[in-house]
């Protein structure tokens, strides 16, 4: 019996030492794998934080163009303002690379090229010149004309609704709205006879300015004498020329050149002390008697929507091309006080701004 039951007991014994063995297996296994686990755990982090990195590392900026005739302070800056509207934001991800030509129309096709080299995904042109010279360097890269001329007429596009093409934005219309400076200017001087005007010899066609010049100076029954300038050096002797023609004002015609030469056109025509009106405000601003034309920073800031547009998936051909929507008159009363001119009530309450 004594024997029976002490079998019994070591069989027991011998279990219990068994379960005890696999349970400290178990537990063994157990902390093993809690620990690996704590361990990577404590890893993720750093992991993700690597992962994260490598991805901005490896993800490249957005690529936006800029091509100017002249400056690039104003109108850049309103352009970055409609694009940080939008959630764009220079140097988070987006980089605008700009060339400007500085008034030098000769260096705009090489600069054309520096772009297209550059492979935006987008490019911004600041006028017609700068279009045309953009769509013969980057024929498929989209292209957004903030200001200028019709696209469609210069063969960008094939119709202001349905563009087609690679050319898309905005259009100011010059032709119309160059055809209302004699108007304003008979305004203000009545016995007006004479005007001069100044054209960009840089343009493909001047004889389009030429025509629009000639037929707004016959509706008024004024001759109309003619100057061309293609640098900064031909405006001084292109203003000389129309004075010995005995010119009695000066009409600045559209262009990005002149406009990039705008302080040196003033200066000539205040010392002549000829009335003188152009498109850009800034022209009045700077003393000029007159400005009528598009608000061109509103143009930059909306040039910034197209640009989203075709970043996000759009086709440029797509995007219809808007007309401008408000045209302001600015005068500089200054200037008229200072060439014994008043100005009319009519004319001021017209005006957008009346500078005193």
């Amino acid at each position: 019996m004594m024997c029976v039951e002490g079998s019994r007991m070591i069989a027991k014994d011998v279990r219990y030492r068994a379960a005890l063995a696999r349970r400290v297996r178990a537990d063994t296994a157990y902390r093993s794998t809690r620990r690996t686990f704590l361990l990577a755990a404590a890893a993720w982090p750093a992991l993700a934080f690597t992962g994260a990195a490598l991805g901005q590392a490896q993800q490249k900026p957005v690529v936006i163009g800029w091509l100017a005739t002249g400056g690039t302070g104003p109108s850049l800056a309103a352009f970055k303002e409609g694009l940080s509207a939008l959630g764009w934001k220079e140097g988070s991800g987006v980089v605008i690379e700009t060339r400007s030509a500085k008034g030098r129309s000769d260096q705009l096709p090489v600069l054309a090229a520096e772009l297209a080299a550059k492979k935006p995904v987008v490019i911004v042109s600041t006028s017609g010149v700068t279009t045309r010279f953009l769509a013969e360097a980057a024929p498929n890269i989209p292209i957004v004309q903030a200001t200028g001329g019709d696209p469609v007429a210069a063969g960008h596009a094939a119709s202001l609704a349905r563009p087609g093409g690679m050319v898309t934005g905005l259009t100011t219309l010059p032709t119309e709205l160059r055809e209302k400076y004699v108007e304003l200017l008979i305004a203000i001087t009545p016995k007006l006879k004479r005007v001069g005007f100044l054209i960009d010899g840089n343009l493909r066609d001047p004889s389009r300015q030429r025509e629009a010049a000639r037929r707004s100076a016959a509706h008024y029954s004024i001759e109309a004498l003619f100057a061309q300038a293609a640098k900064a050096e031909d405006i001084e002797p292109a203003v000389v020329a129309l004075a010995k023609e005995r010119v009695q004002a000066l009409i600045a015609m559209p262009s990005p050149f002149l406009n990039a030469e705008r302080q040196r056109v003033i200066k000539l025509a205040l010392a002549q002390r000829w009335p003188l009106i152009s498109e850009s405000r800034r022209w009045a601003e700077e003393g000029a008697l007159l400005s009528y034309g598009v608000d061109f920073l509103a143009n930059f800031r909306r040039a910034a929507y197209y640009v989203d547009r075709i970043l996000k998936g759009a086709k440029p051909g797509d995007l219809p091309i808007e007309q401008p929507m408000k045209i302001e008159l600015v005068i500089n009363a200054k200037t008229a006080n200072t060439l014994g001119l008043t100005i009319p009530q009519e004319l001021l309450v017209r005006a957008d701004r009346v500078i005193e």
